[in-house]
């Protein structure tokens, strides 16, 4: 049975308005009020005015910062923090194994208990074969997986949500990528593999490849498997690098997981690559980051800035001016969170200070070409949305600099990374290199496209998420409200329903209006290459697939992403066996494919 209620205001009061907040408006301005109490005294007022505009615009703060500002008032949930993303340690490497592990967790928790997602890079924890006790990687995972779950409780919101990472020669790497088969196992993470360029190379060569680790097999020296390498670790066993390709994109093609993380092309593209290696990534793969690495986001509906959407009154066109002015006013928001935030732990306080990562995103990037009447297949889709994303790195790093200028340069600042040409990385106009030769920067990233769920519903009209196409135009959606049993919600794609206003239910949508699953997996990659030079961070995007797939298909999109030089990858494919969480209601206007079930 479907139950009534807009879902977007469903969305919105529970997960985002305070008491005595009934309108949008309402949360709003305690956010805006929040944010510019890191201004100078005289210029709060003005700078709350330029914030509450900017909501209004279509730009606001990712889910902890709409969810939490201004809980340092007294109400709210005074031990939120205001950052969605981070990463820490699986094991706390001044204690070492396994004294490490215990004081990692606590500190996990810690962070999970005050609102933040946590990623982890799993890969230090000694095989399970290793002798080295607690039963290797998959089983610390566990204990991960158990802590997350107990923090469930009816007060809390929100789930808590955790990334592991494993790399693709930890030897545990067979059983992990076995250990979610039926999507039962660990319901609190999502996985991924950190894959390196060589061992790329080997599945493409069909070469050997050795999995090994810093922790001797059992038996120490004395063991048969080999000797200790010049690297410093212990090879457990060799086979076909294949074989394990062929394990990895079955398990992905089956359960959607684990996804892929490109870790050379991380690295290779990270401004900060000479300072920090990154491992892992937040819990929806946007934002590689160091041990005690975080990220502030907000993202902005971009189909707000289409004008004349769908040609009623003449050509559509797209205000690229207001979403720069957008753009700016967000990178002085966003750094401002990361001085007035609760941090779970000091090394994550001074870890942001010194960089001071934030994340401009987008959503809507769906809709507005739908707007623009642009099939998001194609390669004018594509141009378009790069062009789109151009204009925010450019704005956001021209921000930066003016931002230097008044408040300074983030300590580890040096300005080689971002003035020098370097592949994959499209050089900045020549107007915004010269405010960073003269001011520096004030944030070491700017950029990261994440997928805005729960945000687009709430604040956005259910607009399309991220930079995805709509996965139907009318569904309906299982919505869990508070600890009330799931209900059935319609829910309606905003783009479609201006559509229909414009032309009445009458009329067959034009080809252009294609759904998550009517787009080939190839053209979601080709969007995703289009836009990754424009992202000093990463982009989250899952590529549906359809039912029929093989893993051999999908070994084969892993591949085709990484010669395009994007950072990671996930793929979906429907299972009959699994629930739906979003199910396509009749009369959308279109025959074809049902909208795939959301990862």
């Amino acid at each position: 049975m479907t139950e009534p209620g807009d879902i977007s205001d469903l969305v919105y009061a529970d997960r985002y308005a305070w008491p005595g907040e009934s309108l949008r408006i309402d949360t709003y301005r305690r956010v805006a009020i929040a944010l510019a109490a890191r201004e100078a005294g005289p210029e709060r007022e003005r700078h709350a005015a330029l914030f509450l505009e900017n909501f209004l615009a279509g730009a606001i703060g990712a889910g902890r910062i709409m969810a939490n500002a201004g809980a340092a008032d007294g109400d709210g949930d005074g031990g939120a923090t205001m950052v969605n993303c981070f990463v820490q340690p699986a094991i706390d490497p001044g204690l070492g194994w396994p004294q490490g592990l215990d004081a990692a967790l606590a500190r996990a928790v810690r962070t999970m208990s005050m609102g933040g997602g946590v990623g982890y890079d799993f890969s230090p924890v000694p095989p399970a074969d290793s002798g080295a006790g607690r039963g290797g990687a998959c089983a610390v995972i566990d204990r991960y997986d158990q802590a997350c779950q107990a923090l469930a409780t009816p007060a809390r919101r929100r789930r808590g949500a955790q990334m592991g990472v494993l790399a693709c020669d930890h030897p545990d790497l067979p059983a992990f990528l076995r250990a979610k088969a039926g999507r039962r196992r660990w319901p609190t993470l999502n996985l991924s593999v950190a894959l390196s360029d060589r061992f790329l190379r080997a599945v493409e060569n069909d070469e050997a490849w050795t999995l090994r680790h810093a922790c001797p097999p059992a038996g120490g020296q004395a063991s048969q498997r080999g000797v200790r390498g010049d690297d410093g670790t212990w090879p457990y066993a060799r086979l076909p690098a294949r074989r394990l390709w062929e394990a990895l994109t079955a398990a992905a093609c089956r359960d959607a997981e684990p996804g892929v993380l490109f870790v050379d092309t991380i690295n290779a593209l990270n401004p900060l690559r000479d300072s920090e290696r990154l491992s892992a990534t937040n819990p929806c793969g946007e934002q590689p980051l160091p041990p005690h690495g975080s990220c502030v986001l907000g993202p902005i509906n971009v189909s707000r800035f289409v004008r004349n959407p769908f040609g009623a009154n003449g050509p559509p066109g797209f205000d690229f001016s207001e979403l720069g002015r957008r753009v700016r006013i967000q990178v002085r928001l966003l750094d401002n969170v990361l001085d007035l935030t609760r941090w779970p732990l000091p090394e994550q306080a001074a870890e942001a200070q010194a960089k001071r990562r934030i994340g401009v995103g987008l959503s809507g990037l769906g809709d507005a070409l739908l707007m623009l009447r642009l099939d998001y297949g194609s390669p004018a889709a594509r141009v378009f949305a790069a062009r789109i994303a151009r204009c925010i790195r450019d704005q956001a790093y021209l921000a930066s600099a003016g931002l230097a200028a008044e408040r300074g340069v983030f300590p580890a600042y040096a300005p080689r990374p971002y003035l020098e040409p370097r592949a994959g990385w499209p050089p900045l106009p020549p107007a915004v290199q010269a405010a960073i030769r003269r001011h520096g920067l004030r944030n070491s990233h700017l950029v990261s496209f994440a997928p805005t769920g729960s945000v687009s519903i709430a604040f956005f009209d259910n607009c399309s998420t991220g930079i995805e196409p709509a996965h139907a135009w009318q569904y309906r959606r299982r919505l869990r409200i508070g600890e009330a049993p799931a209900r059935n919600v319609v829910a309606q794609n905003p783009a479609w329903r201006l559509w229909r206003r414009l032309h009445g239910d009458g009329d067959e949508l034009p080809p252009y209006f294609r759904r998550a699953a009517d787009i080939a997996p190839s053209a979601h990659i080709a969007m995703l290459a289009a836009l990754q030079p424009w992202v000093d961070a990463a982009i989250s995007k899952t590529v549906p697939l359809p039912p029929e797939c093989t893993a051999a298909e999908v070994g084969a999109l892993f591949l085709r992403a990484w010669r395009l030089g994007v950072k990671g990858l996930t793929v979906f494919r429907p299972d009959p066996r699994m629930p739906a969480v979003l199910e396509p209601a009749r009369h959308e206007g279109q025959t074809g494919p049902a909208a795939p079930a959301a990862a």
